[in-house]
């Protein structure tokens, strides 16, 4: 596979990026994706900052190749997680939520490469405006925290390659080596992926929400709580207590203390598939096995080399 513009600047072999999912992504999965050659991301969002210097400490021990992180411009704990970044000496950063004009200058001040996460042409131009390096263009089909705006992943790649300059990385609805190749005919630079990497040895996540995720579906998830942050979960007995609520008028502070602390954690980390949130995204449809990460990137490069070589008589 040939190198572009996002495998130069991140340093690595593919363009494949796995997403800094709270809850999946420690240490031991972030490595296992940098060692098979795509980037790995340690989700910060899910650990306190001395938890997370850990899994930068532990993460360095186990790949000499290239990994980042993934820090939520949220984060209560901001200043300090940015130190141990900085302290660490973390080269790449991948930034989401919140305003990227506040916290790129400090991070490229360090020499770190940024990499921010976007719904819409309209927030793809502020980042690149605010100097990040390159951008993720995510999908409305994609799990987790999402935008508000329901712009499918294959509009929105290139609407925002009609308008920025920097790479481009499609994230949303891609866990295969043909779906890699499409976002990439559409103008992506690289694709980033995490519900694929949920359902791997490697991930976090409990087994149980692992089996869940490979169980999905067709309209088994949906992008919900609007008010709040939007989120694509897979529907359980928490997504239905959610549904009764909008039902019944309810408020955002009756949303937001039903949701309450700890919900995610619940779910995905502790494996309560009733009352946990399940965040998964709408390719979990496709996804269909639990494997080592070195087998699915081997295949998602398998797939892409194949379709890539493919010849279409119209």
């Amino acid at each position: 596979m040939e190198q572009n513009r996002i495998t130069t600047l991140l340093g690595i072999q593919y363009p494949i990026i796995q997403g800094g999912m709270v809850w999946n992504s420690g240490y031991k999965l972030a490595s296992a994706v940098s060692n098979a050659g795509g980037l790995g991301l340690l989700g910060a969002g899910s650990m306190y900052p001395e938890v997370l210097r850990t899994h930068i400490q532990k993460c360095k021990q186990a790949t000499d190749k290239p990994f980042g992180v993934n820090v939520s411009l949220l984060y209560p704990d901001l200043q300090e997680v940015m130190d141990i970044l900085v302290e660490e000496g973390i080269k790449i950063v991948f930034t989401s939520a919140g305003n990227p004009k506040i916290w790129t200058p400090f991070l490229k001040q360090h020499g770190i490469t940024v990499v921010h996460v976007v719904s819409s042409s309209k927030f793809a131009l502020k980042a690149q405006e605010a100097g990040v390096d390159a951008i993720v263009a995510e999908g409305f089909e994609a799990g987790g925290h999402n935008g508000r705006e329901e712009t499918t992943t294959f509009t929105l790649i290139p609407m925002i390659c009609e308008k920025v300059r920097i790479p481009v990385i499609a994230a949303g609805g891609i866990a295969t080596g043909k779906g890699m190749l499409a976002a990439m005919i559409l103008g992506a630079d690289g694709v980033q992926m995490g519900t694929r990497f949920i359902a791997s040895t490697e991930s976090a996540a409990h087994q149980s929400f692992k089996d869940r995720v490979i169980a999905v579906e067709e309209g088994d998830t949906i992008l919900t709580l609007k008010e709040l942050a939007p989120v694509r979960l897979i529907k359980n007995e928490f997504y239905k207590g959610i549904e009764e609520r909008y039902a019944n008028g309810a408020s955002v502070e009756e949303l937001r203390a039903y949701l309450s602390k700890g919900r995610s954690k619940k779910g995905m980390f502790e494996g309560d598939l009733v009352e946990g949130e399940l965040e998964a995204g709408q390719v979990a449809g496709l996804i269909h096995s639990i494997e080592p990460v070195n087998h699915i990137i081997q295949s998602i490069i398998t797939e892409f080399n194949a379709a890539q070589q493919r010849k279409f008589n119209f």
